[in-house]
């Protein structure tokens, strides 16, 4: 596949207003990307447009109702484009990841008996576990929950695949860690699922901003992830395999369609933020040949992401090791780059990881501390206590020189609080 434009970080920074910015007279570095990314102008312009000039609802035979109704059918292609759905029906969207989990599990459940099995992950964010746990536990179904190996935080796939069996009916697991940045390998489990024709429904929230995801390359039932992710406004969707799109009977309105992602869909739908999400898968592709089609502009754009990020990881990993009094879980070997998402979760001995959350947003260097709703991972890690981790999450907008300032403020912080 050729590539067609050379990836320059500090031409692609342009795109972004809050990268332009300073705080305080200072430049700023954002590092919270797993949090929520920057959004390039594109995007916020779309949604501006379309809220100025064209804000309605669905079903009218006025323009701006006939516009509202084609941005609807454009949204869902470009999310079939970036996740390699079968058809743009086969996309659903809502307000974030975890409305549509909570959602959706109540219309899975409904078909769950006492005694079956679900299987769901310490890895996760909890709103791919809590969601699955209580549908469960109003079915009387037993949940398993998958540990991870402390060494590397990966999933324990012994355990995994030990449990599933002929009760089993879901597997629900993420893509890659919000906290770890572990990768999981998912078709590995999506194999051993349809061995005992159990579902599997995958988070790829925070893996979708850093690879390119191929949801019939997966195989899987249901895939769930968030624009504000990957560079877009606030709005999440979801993938529903073709055998499932009208198989299953989600709890709706009485008048709303039947038809299509539609019955998925619980009132109004967030139009300027499906305007803007359009606009940022646009700007995914922008490094791809502009006479291919979508989904390979995509492929080209994602090659040269994903190779500057393990750049990125790299140069990390390597200063990490001038630093050790400080942990970091998930793979640190500097030869499985590529099992790890640019995401660092680390552990300072006698420092609690807020308080140096705070000392490093002093220096306008913009990182998270605690769970990250995670806490199934913190407590098999035993990293409750002291604010939890403190997580670094760079981005391909991010820099080399901004992972030698950080560092040069960890040093600072770790004497200022020691």
């Amino acid at each position: 596949m050729p590539k067609i434009k050379r990836f320059d970080v500090d031409t692609l920074r342009q795109d972004f207003p809050a990268l332009q910015q300073q705080h305080q007279g200072k430049p700023v570095i954002f590092f919270d990307g797993p949090g929520g990314s920057q959004v390039a102008y594109r995007t916020i312009q779309a949604m501006q447009d379309y809220l100025g000039r064209y804000n309605s609802n669905l079903g009218g035979a006025f323009f701006s109702s006939q516009l509202t109704t084609d941005l609807m059918s454009k949204a869902r292609y470009y999310a079939a484009n970036l996740l390699n759905a079968e058809l743009p029906e086969n996309i659903v969207f809502g307000a974030n990841m975890s409305s549509l989990t909570f959602s959706f599990s109540r219309t899975l459940a409904k078909d769950w008996q006492a005694g079956d099995e679900i299987i769901v992950t310490r890895l996760d964010h909890y709103a791919n576990v809590s969601s699955w746990q209580q549908a469960a536990k109003d079915k009387g179904c037993l949940v398993h929950q998958i540990d991870v190996n402390p060494d590397t935080c990966d999933l324990d796939y012994s355990q995994l695949e030990a449990l599933i069996s002929e009760k089993t009916r879901l597997i629900a697991l993420t893509y890659a860690s919000n906290t770890t940045g572990t990768i999981v390998d998912v078709k590995r489990v999506v194999d051993k699922a349809y061995e005992v024709g159990a579902q599997v429904f995958v988070d790829a929230v925070h893996y979708a901003p850093h690879h390119l995801i191929d949801v019939q390359s997966l195989r899987c039932d249901f895939l769930v992830c968030s624009a504000y992710k990957f560079f877009g406004p606030h709005i999440g969707m979801m993938y529903v395999h073709p055998q499932w799109l009208h198989r299953l009977e989600p709890y709706k309105v009485e008048p709303a369609t039947n038809i299509g992602p539609g019955r998925y869909e619980t009132g109004t739908q967030n139009f300027e933020a499906l305007s803007g999400m359009v606009a940022c898968i646009e700007h995914l592709a922008a490094l791809g040949d502009p006479e291919a089609s979508l989904r390979l502009r995509l492929k080209q754009s994602f090659e040269y992401y994903s190779d500057y990020e393990q750049q990125l990881s790299l140069q990390f990993l390597q200063q990490l090791t001038q630093f050790p009094e400080v942990t970091c879980y998930g793979h640190t070997n500097l030869n499985a780059i590529a099992k790890r998402t640019p995401t660092f979760a680390l552990k300072m001995k006698g420092i609690d990881s807020g308080e140096l959350a705070k000392y490093l947003a002093e220096q306008n260097i913009c990182v998270w501390s605690g769970h990250f709703y995670a806490i199934g991972l913190l407590e098999q890690l035993q990293c409750e206590e002291h604010g939890g981790f403190l997580r670094v999450g760079l981005m391909h907008y991010n820099t080399q020189q901004e992972i030698e300032t950080f560092f040069k403020a960890l040093r600072l912080g770790i004497e200022a609080l020691s």
